[in-house]
């Protein structure tokens, strides 16, 4: 590892600071003398991962394994069922809502 070079901006800002050339940074000078080795890194994966993972296999007809049963109808049937759910819900708030206003317009008419 060599070196910053003395035209770099870090090297300029740790002279500036008192810093002193072939010694380490810390109050004792006991830290690290060279600067630490950097790589681009050009893929999507984390820093600690070494290989990519495998992708599953997928045959001419679109199914992943077809060995696996399918779950596509239980997961669209379970879905389906949150969604009305959510639906039955946000009616009643609504209807909620609409029987709070009546009361307020009743005894305070002006208001509301």
């Amino acid at each position: 590892m060599a070196a910053i070079g003395s035209s770099n901006v870090g090297f300029q800002l740790l002279k500036k600071s008192g810093w002193k050339e072939g010694t380490g940074l810390g109050a004792q000078e006991q830290g690290r003398l060279e600067p630490v080795e950097t790589r681009v890194k050009n893929n999507k994966r984390g820093l600690g991962s070494k290989e990519p993972k495998l992708k599953p296999k997928v045959d001419e007809d679109g199914e992943k394994d077809p060995k696996k049963p399918k779950l596509e109808a239980p997961k669209k049937a379970k879905l389906a069922a949150k969604r009305i759910r959510k639906m039955q819900e946000e009616e009643k708030r609504l209807q909620e809502r609409e029987f709070e206003m009546a009361f307020f317009r009743e005894f305070w008419p002006d208001n509301v």
